[in-house]
């Protein structure tokens, strides 16, 4: 099999041309076809906007407990009074906060008691910067879990280094592709933001081969870290033989706000954080206070509560739709974009036809429907440029309780789905719901 074939490549002198379910090209970047309403990233931001306005409307409307998110990111900001004089001050706070950061941090991650810590904006920052900082003008491999491709943010942090990425799935031929490319860099997703997940004995594989070739190992953990080593009795990130672990401050039982944490190599952070500083990407002192606090409250188990919540919504909705459309993940119900897409076609008497959207279309309008109609909040609109697109119903805490629970979630997908399939065949109709006017 060619390295080409077994490698996955998802660099931008790629021959391959990959297709969805209904022939449209898809964008190696992020995974998904771009259509006529979302061109790009930057209609991705519109969609976001709107989402956004959406959200606001009906907040004004029914007040802040008529909105249930289902991101799987709770972000609160869970700083103390006292904060705001001391530690969120800009000038000071940071070195006041610096070691008790960096030891909860430590402890989070599994690191070593010398190990370095830098917060970033973003865990998209983190590992933009780190792969800017650290790939040393060489391809880069990423190794994913089977069935799961890397993030849109080691694709772009590949071309801000100026270096293709080179993407392979862990039940594949990793170690061909290591030792054709020599990368000074590898990623390892360890779970992907669709929660594949790569067993951790790969993981130290990967790792040790890597190192072995004079390597540095990066592991992106932004659900990983806890995911993991929580309903899957893995172990702590740094403990699989990386040299630093970047993760999610918002996702996977830890409750905001949003920022991504490394922790690592003091050297490699150093590198890493000065870069990300370069672009503007640093977590200014307010977000690290957050972060501070919010390792320092984190609780297993509302990682726990948040799955058992997610897999009783995934019965229910199995239930309705069919175990052959809705899949699960560790945290609740997904449907693929191009399922959802043949769904609304189904409803609409149109399955014999070209539809005149793509799926990840479909999908933001299906997300409109259930914001607007029902309070349920999901990637759908709120995703940043990059987000995987299809219907992923992972609910935080409270979201459940807010929207009426399982059985009124369920009547909402289904709801929204017929309203959306009223539309399917109107282009134009599809865009206002997507982008607004």
């Amino acid at each position: 099999m060619s390295s080409v074939k077994e490698a996955q490549s998802v660099s931008a002198d790629t021959s391959a041309v990959k297709t969805d379910s209904f022939g449209n090209v898809i964008d190696p970047t992020v995974g998904f076809a771009r259509g006529s309403i979302i061109r790009s990233s930057i209609d991705e931001a519109l969609r976001l906007r709107h989402g956004q306005a959406v959200a606001a409307k009906r907040v004004k409307l029914l007040g802040a407990e008529s909105i249930g998110v289902f991101t799987g990111n709770q972000r609160d900001f869970p700083i103390h009074a006292e904060d705001i004089a001391t530690l969120c001050e800009e000038w000071v706070g940071p070195g006041l906060a610096a070691e008790e950061l960096r030891q909860v941090a430590i402890g989070h991650m599994g690191g070593k008691t010398e190990d370095a810590v830098a917060v970033f904006n973003r865990t998209s920052a983190g590992i933009i910067a780190t792969i800017a900082a650290l790939a040393n003008g060489k391809p880069v491999v990423s190794v994913v879990p089977p069935g799961g491709r890397s993030h849109a943010s080691v694709v772009r942090g590949s071309k801000i280094a100026g270096v293709p990425v080179r993407e392979v799935q862990g039940d594949k031929e990793w170690a061909k592709t290591i030792d054709a490319e020599r990368p000074a860099l590898v990623v390892i997703t360890t779970v992907t933001s669709s929660l594949e997940r790569l067993d951790d004995h790969i993981t130290r594989e990967v790792a040790d081969y890597a190192h072995a070739l004079g390597a540095i190992v990066f592991l992106d953990e932004a659900y990983g870290a806890r995911l993991r080593t929580v309903l899957h009795g893995g172990a702590l990130s740094l403990q699989l033989g990386a040299d630093v672990s970047v993760t999610n401050c918002d996702k996977a039982g830890l409750s905001g706000p949003r920022a991504g944490v490394l922790v690592g190599r003091p050297e490699l952070v150093t590198a890493a954080a000065a870069k990300g500083a370069e672009f503007g990407m640093e977590a200014r002192a307010p977000i690290a206070a957050a972060v501070l606090r919010s390792l320092q409250k984190y609780e297993p188990r509302d990682l726990r509560e948040e799955s058992a919540a997610g897999q009783k919504l995934a019965e229910a909705l199995e239930q309705k739709m069919g175990k052959d459309l809705v899949k699960r993940s560790d945290l609740g119900p997904m449907v693929d974009e191009d399922a959802v897409l043949r769904v609304l076609l189904k409803l609409a008497g149109r399955e014999g036809e070209k539809p005149v959207v793509v799926p990840c279309e479909a999908t933001s309008a299906l997300g409109m429907v259930l914001l607007e109609d029902h309070g349920i909040l999901t990637v759908n609109t709120h995703g940043q440029p990059g987000a995987r697109v299809s219907l992923r119903l992972k609910p935080t805490l409270d979201a459940l309780g807010r929207t009426g629970g399982f059985d009124a979630v369920v009547s909402a997908v289904q709801k929204s789905l017929e309203k959306v399939a009223g539309l399917i065949h109107d282009r134009d109709a599809i865009a206002r719901l997507v982008i607004g006017k």
